[in-house]
């Protein structure tokens, strides 16, 4: 049974909250592993004086219940009674001196969503507990219990940098105030209109400004322009809708842009070259000119969706979103709600699919960072990392969806900006791709509820970080429900079954503007914005407009349905309602309280944002080339790459993913004897009746971005590819997913950046015979401190979805036997230019990688027929760190050694100063793989990829020594299982 401690009355002030407590404290025999993550993170802030500290669950209940409910609601519905000790506080009543010499409260700011504490009142009102009637409102806080002796400064830091989040929540330090309440209501009104037309540029500028518009002056004098025509000044929800349809994040205005490119004299080619629309002139160019049969939709919906199993009538779709800005603000809830929103895309494309896969790609700035160097405003890498893994964790979990594939990269660039990438991978019947809407279906939202979270997100994502963002931008955070969302779910598939809609689309940026305005734009539409379910009251016309609150879904249902769709999502208990229509008048009009307070022509709200023609140039960063300077210490070189940050384990990070459940993973993000060795993908079996299976794999580098874009591009394409080959996939049913992350393009250099990489993402699919099915660019990741612009790297993630004929065949690339014959396939050239290798030794320069795209595809396709025919036993591709990683990632994966002979790696001629051994070793050249093969299957391996660079370049050994030997025959270095493994696993380990 849990205990109780309840305080008398004589204790209360005047303070303290007008609410029942209810606090909730682990044992003191059972384990705290948030009192140990803070042991941790106070010994990484240099703080000594902290000898102990405990973590309570807090909530505040009802004023009017009484002593008995409160108590029963705590000892049955908020207590676990084999591991709490619980605190009862009555209203208006201090806590009873704990034993500790410090408390520090966390809670929410007042109108922050609160998940947990939404489902405690859903709880309360259905159990009976809180009588139907009454007033429900509950909060919850956390309280820290701490031992030892602290100042004042280290308690404040301790709550700054590691409890709190000053955008989001509040801190009492040893006080007891908690706000309990409502939000407060902001002032009621109907129609604003926003006097435009006789402002000048300067005045103009500073309404997008100070409104949060992010509209240029270009698109202002547009927008002034249209409403002179029409004689009127436009209203608030007017001009806050244009704001959000005409974002960088919601419209792509950059690259649908027109570009005249002054290009430089390298192997693009050089010249001037125009684009009338980037996008459709290079990537999409080369989907459209491939045709692939099985690409079902491309580049028009919330997702990509291609054939997966023609006979028995069944698509995949594939969808990757940035959530960036977001993320650095509030990393727990801006992954989180990254994670939920590329969710929804996934039902809110075509008719709807099921989530069975979700994916993860981190940019971060070193976790090792000296906190003098912490640019203000910014919070720790450290921080910013553990709270995003914990934000993917706790959606994907609880939404009952694997997270299977992923990467994590450290770059000093991303300091200020770090870059959250999410996406879902969606299994759907072929009917459900297609959607209509027609005019006469009734606009029904279905999910959570409108609250101010989320305000501005699609503006502020299109724009740089500052050092207030964290201030200004704090409306712009979203907290996601993941639970709502799964009820989401479940009701959606059954309506879509049914047949009960004709449309649907998520929620996302830009709100119900986005949302009402995308599904109507060939038609028209009238919403009647009382009608939208509020978390709280008080919320303005425009606020319930562009609100980005989580969990919404927007459904176009023919009238005759609407009973039959209410009815399934009252059964999952998801509040669904009518707010509107879509109408033949080509306006989209929104009314408040029988008041028009919005009228926009569609055609001007989706074809009237202007399209500049934009300069770019691009110039090769002034680096020599060091070529690959000999090696010092061999040993310490491959054990450095095979530790460094980059390459380390981020076995931390997976632990924390359910990436079981659905019971589909046939090859799982770690492999090996130990299952701790990270794989090249995964790989699932979504059939039950079939052994058809998909695989998901990823590129990226950001070092290679810094010094050449368009080589980097070609080149994470090519790594992408690779890995799917390297599980078993066929190259030739890939579809690839852009996802672009750029410092400001209004910059002439770095848009030429972005072309360079979109003209070798054009020829790179062409030659792999890969289309792309969908994409996204995120423009502005810049951060700026004292005036200064500190852009990220230019970051290009690649994303692959490919087709696994039968995962009988797959492979891992953990060593099976000894014996076995070790092959290096591809060829090996100077390549060292934004390597792991070059990062360790402090040199800059070099050759970036790129693909020989003239043969490189064969080779994969050459590759891919060996392994279907059952002729290799274990296939790594090697990336970051080159041959020296991938044979001892291997090894130790296999738990077995290995013996390698750099004289018969093939290579092309080296330079002067390019030594033969540091060249094998960490040369990072593209589309080549390491391949275990057995002995007796050692000849149709050769013929499958004859004439294709190969090499026999080593065996694997019975023992846990590794030996490498040099190109002149001699001894180079000696290492053993152990010293691999302690090696990879001693970076940054959360």
């Amino acid at each position: 049974m849990a205990t109780f401690a309840v305080p008398s009355a004589e204790t209360a002030t005047t303070a303290l909250p007008d609410a029942w407590r209810v606090e909730l404290f682990r044992k003191r025999r059972e384990d705290d592993p948030d009192a140990a993550g803070l042991a941790v993170a106070v010994a990484e802030l240099g703080i000594e004086g902290l000898t102990g500290a405990r973590c309570g669950r807090g909530y505040l209940l009802p004023p009017g219940l009484d002593p008995e409910r409160a108590a029963r609601i705590a000892r049955e519905l908020l207590a676990d009674p084999v591991l709490d000790e619980v605190r009862l506080i009555p209203p208006r009543t201090a806590p009873s001196a704990a034993p500790c010499d410090h408390r520090i409260l966390v809670a929410r700011r007042p109108g922050v969503m609160d998940p947990v504490a939404l489902t405690v009142e859903r709880a309360l009102m259905r159990t009976g507990l809180v009588p139907a009637g009454e007033d429900v409102l509950v909060t919850t806080f956390q309280a820290w219990e701490l031992e030892g002796e602290l100042s004042a400064a280290e308690l404040a830091t301790l709550a700054q940098r590691v409890l709190a989040n000053d955008t989001i929540e509040e801190v009492a330090i040893d006080g007891e105030g908690l706000n309990y309440g409502r939000p407060p209501r902001a002032p009621e009104h109907g129609r604003v209109e926003v006097p435009l037309l006789q402002l000048d540029d300067e005045a103009l500028m500073t309404l997008s400004h100070e409104g949060a518009l992010s509209l240029n002056l270009e698109e202002m004098h547009t927008i002034q322009a249209h409403y002179r025509a029409e004689g009127r000044e436009p209203s608030a929800c007017e001009l806050e809708t244009l704001a959000q349809t005409w974002s960088e994040h919601c419209k792509h205005k950059t690259f649908a842009g027109t570009v005249e490119f002054d290009a430089p004299g390298d192997f693009e080619g050089s010249g001037t070259r125009r684009y009338e629309n980037l996008l459709k002139e290079t990537i999409k160019h080369a989907t459209v000119t491939l045709d692939k049969p099985w690409c079902v939709s491309v580049f028009h919906d919330n997702a990509g969706i291609v054939e997966f199993d023609a006979e028995s009538g069944w698509d995949l779709c594939f969808k990757v979103e940035t959530h960036n800005h977001p993320s650095a603000i509030d990393p727990y809830g801006g992954a989180g709600t990254g994670i939920g929103g590329v969710i929804r895309d996934i039902l809110g494309v075509g008719l709807g699919a099921r989530p069975i896969a979700g994916t993860d790609a981190f940019f971060v700035g070193p976790p090792d960072l000296a906190l003098e160097e912490l640019p203000k405003g910014c919070l720790h890498p450290r921080r910013i990392l553990r709270g995003i893994v914990a934000g993917v964790r706790d959606y994907g979990n609880r939404m009952g969806i694997p997270t299977v594939n992923g990467g994590l990269w450290y770059d000093e660039g991303y300091v200020g900006n770090p870059l959250v990438y999410a996406g879902t991978v969606g299994l759907m019947p072929r009917w459900c791709a297609e959607k209509e809407v027609r005019p006469g279906d009734l606009i029904l939202v279905a999910g959570g509820r409108t609250g101010r979270d989320g305000i501005h997100g699609a503006t502020f994502s299109s724009v740089e970080l500052h050092e207030e963002s964290e201030m200004v931008s704090s409306a712009a955070v979203q907290i996601g429900d993941p639970i709502t969302e799964k009820r989401v779910l479940d009701a959606l598939l059954v309506a879509r079954d049914r047949k009960l809609y004709r449309a649907i689309t998520d929620c996302g940026a830009g709100g119900l503007s986005s949302a009402v305005g995308e599904m109507g734009e060939e038609c028209g539409a009238h919403v009647r914005l009382e009608t939208v379910p509020l978390k709280y009251p008080g919320l303005s016309p425009e606020e319930i407009w562009i609100s980005e609150a989580q969990e919404r879904m927007v459904m176009a249902v023919p009238p005759e349905e609407l009973e039959a769709c209410l009815e399934v999502f009252a059964a999952e208990d998801v509040e669904a309602t009518v707010v509107g229509e879509f109408t033949d008048t080509g306006r989209l009009v929104l009314e408040y309280a029988g008041e028009v307070v919005g009228d926009l022509a569609m055609d001007f709200l989706h074809g009237g944002t202007p399209k500049p023609v934009r300069r770019a140039s691009w110039s090769p960063p002034a680096a020599d080339d060091p070529g690959a300077p000999p090696l010092d210490d061999p040993k310490a070189a491959v054990l450095a790459a095979v530790g460094a940050p980059n390459n380390a384990s981020k076995e931390w990070i997976v632990r924390q993913y359910d990436h079981e459940v659905q019971g589909m993973s046939v090859l799982k993000a770690h492999v090996g004897v130990e299952s701790a060795a990270p794989g090249n993908g995964a790989v699932l079996r979504p059939l039950e009746d079939s052994h058809r299976g998909l695989a998901i794999t990823c590129g990226a580098n950001p070092g290679y971005g810094q010094l050449h874009p368009g080589r980097m591009a070609a080149a994470v394409i090519d790594e992408a590819l690779r890995n799917a080959v390297a599980v078993g996939a066929d190259p030739a049913r890939t579809a690839i997913l852009d996802n672009f992350s750029w410092g400001n393009c209004d910059r002439p250099e770095h848009l030429g950046a972005l072309v360079l990489a979109s003209e070798a993402c054009r020829d790179a699919a062409l030659a792999y015979g890969t289309p792309f099915i969908s994409g996204k660019d995120s423009l502005n990741n810049e951060y700026r401190v004292g005036g200064e612009a500190r852009p990220i790297p230019p970051t290009l993630l690649v994303s692959a979805l490919a087709i696994v004929p039968d995962v009988r065949r797959c492979v891992s690339m953990d060593l099976k036997a000894a014996g076995n014959l070790l092959y290096l396939v591809g060829l090996t050239r100077a390549e060292l230019g934004g390597s792991e290798h070059f990062r360790l030794q402090g040199l800059s320069g070099g050759r970036v990688p790129a693909p020989d795209l003239g043969s490189a595809p064969a080779q994969l396709g050459a590759l891919h027929a060996a392994i279907a025919a059952g002729s290799v036993r274990a296939c790594h591709d090697l990336s970051e760190g080159g041959l020296a990683v991938a044979a001892c990632e291997m090894a130790w994966a296999g738990g077995l050694g290995l013996d390698l002979d750099l004289a018969r790696v093939p290579c092309e001629p080296l330079a002067e100063g390019c030594d033969p051994d540091a060249t094998a070793l960490f040369s990072e050249s593209c589309t080549r793989f390491l391949v275990e093969v057995e002995p007796e299957q050692q000849g149709a391996f050769e013929a499958a990829l004859d004439p294709h660079p190969l090499a026999l370049v080593g065996r694997v050994r019975g023992d846990e020594g590794i030996e490498i030997r040099g190109a002149r025959g001699e001894s180079l270095a000696r290492l053993t299982l152990t010293e691999v493994r302690d090696a990879h696993q001693g970076y940054f380990q959360g």
